[in-house]
This record gives structure tokens, sequence and C-alpha cells, in this order.
């Protein structure tokens, strides 16, 4: 590792404790290097125990309580890689100005910076509203634990900033696609397939029809896409299947897209009619869409980079899903995309730019300091 660049010798530590959402010990061992790390400094810390078998979330809180509206930050500290990653496919290096390891660049890499320029602006009391930083333990499978507290801490600010990786160079994201997520199980009628064919009703014949039908919805133009990426079925290779399943992912550009994709997928009927079909869902994540007070914040971040020193881009709609989306829908002027800059989100390839570090904590101290 490197003991030249305190920034890399300190988030590597965060590396080394893998944190893959449903490794309990892993996510709640982060959340102990954050309250450690704030402890003692004027911060009040607030931890809710985890539900559902899943980790603890951590509130930080600081600055005057002047009864204004905050300005919040959120990241998570949940990853996807499983334990043992780190010690085998990608081990946690620096290889010229990039930092390997699991969860680096999504979004290690963002949390620690930004917990850094949080800690630097409570100790100099420089922040223009009260601050609020929230880490959660479950984004990476949709939030389900924390919604709620994502929401009621969006309510209660006046802008919202999102440590999620760069993109495309370091540039932000001001709109993402929403999200819905759909089961679809079927039940035929089993038969020997040899002696008694005519007499089943497959389940998985249903399930190709509707996968068909599904992936049919995708309309690019629209930015509507549909996505059939997990499936299964059958009993025997003769038997006629009585059961079959899958998972639909939908991504939409607009909210009244995802009602409308919503209604469409919920209600397929079977091709067969001898065949039942259950689907179970919606849409998981609203469309986080670029309104004019989000514009109006980006520009605020905008100056603030040119001062640093760097011309801030925002990308075009990202087709991926945030707790951003959460408090972007409810109004809220949201940023995302603040983190650290690199590649290879969920892959055994993920790297962060260590030069990436300083500028953006730099900008996430200047926007806790102008918003």
């Amino acid at each position: 590792m490197s003991s030249i660049d305190p920034s890399v010798s300190a988030l590597s530590v965060w590396l080394a404790l893998e944190s893959p959402t449903h490794h309990t010990p892993g996510v709640n061992g982060m959340m102990d290097l954050v309250a450690s790390e704030v402890d003692g400094l004027p911060i009040a810390v607030e931890r809710i125990p985890g539900r559902n078998g899943l980790g603890d979330s951590l509130i930080l809180r600081a600055g005057l309580d002047t009864g204004e509206p905050s300005v919040a930050i959120m990241s998570h500290l949940d990853t996807v890689h499983p334990v043992g990653t780190s010690a085998q496919d990608l081990p946690v290096r620096v290889e010229g100005d990039r930092l390997y390891g699991p969860g680096v660049y999504d979004m290690k890499g963002g949390a620690w910076l930004a917990l850094q320029a949080f800690k630097e602006v409570a100790l100099s009391a420089t922040a223009k509203r009260p601050m609020v930083f929230l880490f959660t333990p479950d984004e990476e499978i949709g939030s389900p634990t924390t919604r709620k507290l994502i929401e009621e801490i969006g309510r209660a600010s006046a802008a919202v900033l999102v440590t999620e990786p760069a993109r495309d160079g370091g540039k932000i994201v001001t709109a993402r696609k929403g999200v819905g997520r759909f089961e679809v199980k079927l039940e035929g009628r089993p038969a020997h397939s040899g002696s008694r064919h005519a007499d089943g009703r497959s389940a998985i014949r249903e399930a190709a029809h509707q996968i068909l039908a599904i992936e049919a919805m995708t309309d690019y133009a629209r930015g509507i896409t549909t996505s059939v990426a997990l499936m299964g079925g059958g009993t025997a290779a003769n038997v006629i299947p009585q059961h079959a399943w899958f998972s639909v992912d939908l991504r939409v550009a607009s909210l009244v897209d995802g009602i409308e994709m919503e209604s469409r997928i919920l209600g397929l009927k079977p091709h067969d009619p001898d065949v039942a079909i259950r689907i179970s869902g919606g849409m998981n994540r609203p469309p986080y869409e670029k309104s004019t007070a989000v514009a109006g914040l980006f520009e605020t971040a905008r100056a603030i980079a040119t001062g640093i020193g760097f011309d801030l881009q925002d990308c075009p709609m990202t087709g991926g899903g945030s707790d951003g989306n959460f408090t972007a829908a409810l109004g809220v002027p949201t940023l995302d995309g603040l983190g650290i800059d690199g590649e290879g989100a969920h892959t055994l390839s993920e790297y962060a730019l260590i030069s990436s570090i300083a500028p953006r904590r730099a900008l996430i101290k200047g926007l806790l300091e102008s918003v």
C-alpha cells in the first residue's frame, strides 16, 4: 500500500473490510469505522439498528441547528463483491494513479472523501446550514429498509448530495432513470412428456411467450428498457413443466412512463389460458429528472469546481438508480455522482483514481459551505 499518500492509506483500511450487503458483520464494521473516525469531534452520531437481517444505518449531524432545512450527504457502505474477493480476484493495491479494491469506486471512495469534507467543515464551523450525513447498509439491493429514512431526511433538506461514483471522466449525475422490479410465476399442468404429452400445459413455454412480450416493450426512443435476466422452472427432463418463474428489470425516463409500464407488466395475460400467471412487484425507484432546481444546484457546483481548478460537467440521464432517485422525486434539489472518479463498478477490475480524491473532496466542502 502507500505510506506516502495518507488518503490512500486511510481509504485502503475501508477497502480491506469487505461489506457485501448481506454480510451484516462487514457492513456494521464499516459503520463502526465511520463512528470511530468522528469520535471526539463536534459531530452528533445516531445509530439505527438494522432490520430484516441487514446492517445498521448511521446519521451524523453537525453545524448550528438554526431550524433551517439542512444540507444532506448520502452514502451507502454496502458493496456487491462477496467476502474473499480482496484475497483472490481483486486485491487492494495501487498501480500508478489507480487504487484497486472491492467497492472503491462504488462507493467507498466517495463515502470516504465526503466524510473528510464533512469533518473539515464541522471543525471549522463554516457550514451555511445544519449538516446531515446518512450512511446506509442496503442501497445495492434497492434500499428496502432505508427508503423511508432517506425520504425523511430528504424532506427536511434544502439540498441532497449523493456520493455515488463520478461518470465518464469526472462528470456528475443530474438525472437517473426510474427502476422497476417484477417477479413472474407461472403454473401449468404436468404430464409425462412421452406418453401423455398432449395432456400437459408447459409453464416454460408460457414463460417464453411472456418473456418475448416483455422484452418487446423496450423503446429506446422513449428511454424505456425491459430485461429478463433471471429465470428457472421445470421438474425433470421427461415431464411437461408445471412451474416456471422469471424476474423483470424495468428502466424508465419519466414518472408517467413508470406508471404506464408498471400497469402493462402487471396486466399481462396468459397466452395459454390453461396456464396461470402471477405477477408481483412494481416501480422500486422513481425517476430522477433534471428539474430547474437540480439545474440551479448543478450551476452552483460548477462554479465551486471552477474555483478549485476544474471544469465540472454533468452527464445525460443514466440508466442506473441510486438513493438520489428517492430525494429528487420529492422535489428536493439533488446532485449525484459526486464521489470518486474511476471505473469498473461491480466488476473485478474496479478502481478509483487517486488524483480525483482531493478535488472531489474540495467540491463537497464547497457545497457544504455554499448551499
